[in-house]
């Protein structure tokens, strides 16, 4: 038998049977069959097969229902977070995406009489977040799948690595604050509690009792005969002798003393920068500290684009705050400031023994203001560097 005719009856009949979109009281879960009409599906009710399938529902009614609105529940669910995610969507839009499947399983035959009282169930559960409004339920749906949760925290203490290091600063400046505000109240009370001092009325001598600690007491020493005929020889020299003896001894101090001198000049060499050098480079993120230019560009950040020949001067491109970002200003490195990054970002070693090689932050400590950096090409820990001497570094 051929195919019949595009257009008629009987063909539209057939195309909407093939869609599905038949009558939902037409249609037979236990069979899953549908019928077009009342008398196709009075018809299969009277048949032999429909009634196998009764009686094997009646023999356990409750896991046939079970089975149905499990798998109900998971279609429904499963096209919500595949197509809608967690948007807030109609209830109503949602199952009309479901029951657009010819194979879906029919609410009928679950324990829901309605969509009502399904989504409602899906409140309780707290598989969604749901709400009636005048145009009728909505849903969002609560993703609870571990990747996600995983995902999420992930994200969470990213964010709390990237807090700003001012902001820690700014925390340990003001818990400074409050202990110095509670030692001077402490000092107020303390000199309004004692007592003031009385002079006794009899103008007595004061009397200080100073107990000095004795001094230790020297072992006597044995001498050899060589020994013994130094000492003598010594004595019975001109008085001359003892002056260029002295002189000796003034001469060595003098020494001693440059040395520690230039020991000392050495170590604070290392640890300052030179007067005759600048510490601005290409690629550093500063902070300016000056008021001059306005309250706008005060504390604002940026990156050194180029520095002059001497130097102490570059130009800074800004980047914060927003309303100076793009803006690009010269400045002296007296009104700039170096900016200190978060663990495991890459800074710049601006002067001492490690200068101009690049490094990644350690550890901070910010009760010293120093920090522990390793540097990348010796992969050597450099520890206690100070603030000044570090900055912020992008390639």
């Amino acid at each position: 038998m051929g195919k019949h005719e595009v257009g008629t009856p009987k063909y539209i009949a057939n195309k909407i049977k093939a869609k599905g979109l038949q009558k939902l009281r037409w249609y037979c879960q236990m069979c899953q069959k549908q019928c077009r009409d009342e008398n196709g599906f009075k018809c299969h009710t009277m048949s032999e097969s429909h009634h196998r399938q009764l009686l094997l529902f009646a023999d356990n009614a409750h896991r046939y229902m079970d089975q149905f609105s499990r798998e109900f529940s998971q279609g429904y669910l499963n096209l919500l977070k595949r197509q809608f995610g967690t948007r807030r969507v109609p209830a109503n839009r949602v199952y009309q995406e479901y029951i657009s499947d010819r194979g879906h399983i029919h609410m009928n035959a679950t324990q829901w009489l309605t969509l009502t009282a399904f989504v409602k169930w899906l409140g309780r559960t707290g598989q969604c977040v749901v709400d009636e409004t005048e145009k009728g339920w909505y849903i969002t749906y609560v993703d609870r799948d571990p990747e996600t949760l995983a995902a999420q925290e992930r994200k969470a203490k990213k964010e709390k690595m990237d807090k700003d290091d001012e902001e820690r600063l700014m925390d340990f400046i003001g818990k400074q604050v409050e202990r110095a505000k509670q030692d001077t109240t402490k000092e107020d009370e303390s000199e309004t509690s004692s007592t003031p001092l009385v002079r006794p009325e009899n103008d007595a001598p004061l009397v200080l009792d100073i107990k000095l600690k004795p001094k230790p007491k020297l072992l006597p020493t044995f001498h050899t005969k060589q020994e013994k005929m130094k000492t003598e020889s010594i004595s019975e020299e001109k008085p001359t002798s003892s002056r260029s003896i002295d002189e000796n001894d003034k001469k060595r101090k003098t020494f001693g003393d440059k040395e520690t001198a230039e020991s000392t000049k050495k170590i604070k060499d290392d640890n300052n920068p030179p007067a005759t050098e600048g510490w601005l480079k290409e690629g550093l993120t500063v902070k300016v500290t000056t008021k001059s230019l306005g309250d706008k560009y005060y504390k604002a950040k940026g990156i050194v684009q180029s520095v002059g020949k001497d130097g102490f001067v570059g130009k800074v491109k800004l980047k914060t705050p927003e309303d100076v970002s793009g803006h690009v200003i010269r400045l002296d490195q007296e009104y700039l400031e170096t900016v200190i990054p978060a663990i495991g970002k890459v800074v710049l070693i601006l002067w001492g023994k490690h200068k101009g090689k690049t490094a990644t932050v350690k550890k901070l400590h910010i009760e010293h203001y120093s920090i522990d950096v390793e540097l990348e090409k010796d992969k050597k820990t450099v520890e206690n560097l100070p603030y000044e001497q570090i900055c912020k570094y992008t390639d």
